[in-house]
């Protein structure tokens, strides 16, 4: 599960396709080659994301993992 105090760094790892999901939500430190180091939260926060925004972008990453691991795709 993917929360929103998972480090950016681990939630690559164990979702690939989460850098171009964070990259259409403004989270675009992973394309520029800013380090990756924080949080979901703190990534977002950096940006300006609100809080609520927030919220929905995890659950679309925990959206995204559940229908990898289904398909047996994308997710370590």
């Amino acid at each position: 599960m993917i929360f929103r105090t998972t480090p950016i760094e681990e939630l690559v790892t164990l979702l690939p396709d989460s850098v171009s999901y964070l990259m259409r939500a403004g989270i675009k430190c992973i394309a520029c080659g800013e380090p990756v180091w924080g949080t979901i939260e703190s990534a977002a926060q950096e940006k300006g994301i609100p809080s609520d925004r927030i919220e929905q972008i995890v659950a679309d990453l925990n959206g995204m993992l559940l229908a990898a691991a289904s398909e047996g795709t994308g997710c370590r």
